[in-house]
């Protein structure tokens, strides 16, 4: 099992399925920024480039990309995919 990294190589989209990966459980620390971030509503520019390392001035729309669904992904993990968490791995 991979162990959550602040600092985890961030893919372009974030995982759709309904099943938790490797990749979830390494950016657990990174959902749980985003998830602060949007409640704090911080702009998603700043969060790209800060949480997800991504650079929205030189590729925005791959940063947009990116935040869109990894705080999609986030917010699935605190309605379903933290069960997986609890369960058997």
């Amino acid at each position: 099992m991979s162990k959550p990294r602040i600092d985890a190589p961030v893919f372009d989209e974030a995982p759709t399925g309904e099943a938790l990966t490797d990749y979830d459980r390494l950016h657990l620390v990174t959902y749980l920024r985003l998830l602060d971030a949007a409640a704090d509503g911080a702009d998603p520019d700043e969060v790209a480039r800060i949480v997800l390392r991504i650079d929205p001035d030189e590729e925005p729309e791959r940063a947009r990309r990116a935040y869109d669904s990894h705080l999609a992904r986030a917010r699935w993990m605190t309605e379903n995919g933290y069960r997986h968490l609890l369960g058997p791995s």
